[in-house]
């Protein structure tokens, strides 16, 4: 049993033995590249991962020591020094998110696809079916939803805390997706809970013709704002997918781990996306202007997110996959 341990271990290193050494050479004193950058932190989560295996299958104290040296000499590169960790903020915003939004794109678009057809129908279906809302909310409800309410509800606190208050409940809503993804059930439930709000909010508008006040209130900070909630979504239900159907030729921890990564990094990198989408619906939505000009600015925020996502993210994604080794196992 023993040799059989042993065997194990040696092929263990022999076949990761030249993504340590590659590890060593990216640690060293020298600058980095940004493909070298995102090696590097690729190759740091992989080394922690085989220090775990290492550990758990026969702690050989040499091999525990080397990696453990490894994976410590990369963390302090990654982390260690004002320039430093100015470059590694600069790396994550100008590729590091994109590259993450952009891989989950086609899960985070079929969410906004999804989502935006059963918000319309639950619209349609409240506007033509009047008694669905006395049902669902009230007759008074409704009747105080068209005439005050829903306007009065973006005037009702001081803007500053509105603001505040409104960019750290989109950000623990994103959170919740991305942690709950794994499940996916918990995911699709959020969602369902959001667009049955805005659609029978919006079809009681309708019904009571302030189709014109819902769509000018909502559009200017709701597209993105929305939009962000389709990346987090998204990006959470591709981390189930990875543990529901691994990907051919990758293991299940490795899918997940991978899936796991963009997580974070999408959760970083949707904090500043919520706190612009809060500081419009806070500031602009509410603001005696023109609804062509408040949409206008709103689209503009969301025009300029999805440029900078897309374009960054596509540019950079065929150079960095280039650069980083194929085996995560």
């Amino acid at each position: 049993m023993g040799r059989e341990v042993a065997v194990d271990l040696d092929a263990y290193v022999a076949e990761h033995e030249p993504q340590w050494r590659r590890l060593e050479q990216l640690t060293r004193g020298r600058q980095l590249t940004v493909a070298e950058v995102d090696e590097l932190v690729a190759l740091y989560q992989r080394t922690a991962t085989h220090l775990s295996v290492v550990r758990s299958r026969s702690p050989d104290p040499a091999l525990v020591a080397r990696l453990s040296t490894l994976v410590l000499a990369a963390r302090s590169r990654l982390t260690t020094g004002p320039r430093s960790g100015w470059r590694t903020l600069g790396h994550f915003a100008a590729t590091g998110f994109p590259q993450a939004v952009v891989r989950a794109a086609p899960w985070w678009g079929a969410v906004a696809v999804a989502f935006c057809a059963l918000t319309g129908f639950l619209m349609w279906w409240v506007a033509g079916h009047p008694d669905s809302a006395r049902v669902l909310i009230g007759d008074r409800a409704a009747a105080e939803l068209a005439e005050s309410s829903f306007a009065g509800y973006y005037t009702r606190y001081a803007a500053p805390n509105f603001a505040a208050q409104l960019s750290t409940h989109n950000a623990w809503l994103a959170a919740q997706c991305l942690a709950a993804g794994i499940l996916v059930v918990p995911v699709l439930y959020l969602l369902w809970v959001n667009a049955l709000n805005i659609g029978v909010t919006g079809g009681v508008m309708i019904s009571y013709d302030r189709a014109d006040v819902f769509f000018g209130l909502i559009t200017p900070h709701g597209l993105l704002e929305l939009t962000g909630v389709f990346v987090a979504a998204g990006v959470g239900l591709r981390i189930g997918g990875a543990w529901l159907a691994p990907p051919a030729g990758a293991s299940r921890s490795r899918a997940v781990a991978d899936a796991g990564l963009s997580g974070v990094l999408v959760a970083l990198g949707l904090v500043p996306v919520f706190a612009v989408a809060a500081l419009i619906e806070a500031f602009v939505t509410p603001a005696p202007l023109p609804t062509w000009l408040r949409v206008a600015v709103g689209a503009a925020a969301w025009l300029a997110f999805l440029g900078y996502v897309l374009v960054r993210g596509s540019r950079r994604g065929a150079d960095v996959a280039q650069s980083r080794p194929s085996s995560f196992s």
